[in-house]
């Protein structure tokens, strides 16, 4: 399991999120958590590009279906691994309350820093872009979650024309929680859905 932290793409790293692998690793799924380079010094395609060429290097030391996750911007940067136009040998992804239409963040502050433009937004929107045959996907977000987030989530869940879960009781921050309990229904429907697709 690769596990994608958010930070709308300008914060953060692989060192905070560590205890979040506690469910999948009592599932006994190895877990890699990736950093990756953030905005400005890097534009989100090369972001996409970035944790792709992660998920090609853990496939290739560790045997077994590969699932991908990921919060905010990491569960954007996890529904890109699911897109066709993405070669990796990724089996499921479950985006968590993942950003999937970039063009209305071109309209915010934000936007000096990540200098998203009309074909970044085209070519980096998962809910734009096909899901990749072969690949299955699951999209969880808070239920508690602002309305963005929510119309986030149901976008990609009807583009894709997979499901989506609103997880009672949870907002944003709160919602990658249940990562660490392993008999959550949130690992539940990220690993043995990967066992089953």
């Amino acid at each position: 399991m690769i596990f994608v932290h958010g930070g709308y793409w300008l914060r953060f790293d692989r060192s905070l999120w560590s205890h979040l692998a506690a469910g999948a690793l009592a599932r006994g799924f190895a877990v890699a958590m990736p950093s990756y380079t953030l905005a400005p010094e890097a534009r989100i395609s090369a972001m996409t590009a970035e944790i792709a060429e992660v998920c090609r290097n853990v496939a290739q030391r560790v045997p077994g279906p590969l699932v991908v996750t990921g919060h905010s911007a990491g569960g954007h940067l996890a529904a890109r691994m699911a897109c066709a136009d993405v070669a990796v040998p990724a089996r499921r992804v479950l985006p968590i309350a993942p950003l999937t239409e970039l063009a209305p963040l071109m309209a915010t502050a934000m936007n000096a820093t990540l200098r998203i433009d009309a074909a970044e937004a085209a070519a980096e929107s998962p809910a734009r872009l096909a899901l990749r045959e072969g690949v299955s996907a699951h999209v969880w977000v808070g239920a508690e979650e602002r309305p963005a987030f929510l119309w986030q989530a149901r976008v990609l869940s009807e583009e894709w024309g997979c499901p989506w879960t609103a997880a009672p009781g949870h907002h944003h921050f709160s919602v990658i929680e249940d990562l660490v309990d392993p008999a959550s229904t949130l690992c539940a429907t990220m690993l043995d859905g990967i066992c089953a697709a």
